[in-house]
């Protein structure tokens, strides 16, 4: 599928592109970057913090059909408990300048007033306080275990990383631990971050 082209100089078309680009000597600001991505819509894109741009696959349906369960737990929650829910196609930005889009996230409704109208509006300058990587067939393990450290180290409180295909979650928490659960026959917590919210892995069957 061809995309036209618009006027700005930032678009590039997805055949030319491969799995990561360098873009880091461009020195892209906070702003020109998310330029890019709405100049770049089709595609799906997080910045590393050494400037590299990584493309994210689109999900399968199943996948896709996942992470909206997962999303509307957490939504269902909120509404109830507070706070703001996001979904895989928001980007945050890491306080060391990565630019992240977990499949679903929450931040507090203190830290996210906290914010400008124009920082809410574009990639949020900060960390959420709970997220959650539901892993694709295409994603490597080692990779999204660097990724949810990353959120840890960048102030993520809790972090779920979901492998179906494993039937295994990996929790990580403010602490430094990380707890395995195995089987899908049993729920989550949102333990003191979002107390009250327990997620049914079975869900995900």
């Amino acid at each position: 599928m061809t995309y036209p082209a618009p006027s700005s100089p930032t678009y590039i078309s997805a055949e030319r592109l491969s799995r990561t680009l360098d873009l880091s000597r461009l020195a892209l600001s906070d702003d020109e970057f998310y330029s890019f991505c709405m100049d770049n819509r089709h595609l799906k894109l997080e910045r590393n913090a050494d400037g590299t741009i990584t493309v994210m696959s689109l999900t399968g349906g199943k996948t896709g059909e996942y992470n909206s369960e997962l999303t509307t737990e957490l939504t269902l929650w909120k509404r109830k408990h507070g706070g703001h829910t996001f979904d895989s196609s928001t980007g945050f930005r890491l306080p060391n300048g990565a630019v992240r889009s977990p499949d679903a996230a929450w931040v507090s409704s203190e830290r996210w007033q906290s914010l400008s109208a124009e920082q809410q509006r574009k990639h949020p300058p900060l960390a959420p306080d709970f997220v959650v990587e539901l892993m694709s067939e295409s994603d490597d393990l080692r990779e999204a275990r660097q990724k949810m450290g990353e959120y840890i180290d960048n102030g993520v409180q809790l972090a779920w990383l979901i492998n179906r295909a494993q039937a295994q979650v990996l929790i990580f928490r403010m602490d430094g631990t990380v707890e395995k659960v195995d089987g899908f026959e049993q729920s989550l917590s949102g333990e003191g971050v979002l107390e009250g919210f327990e997620f049914d892995l079975g869900l995900l069957k």
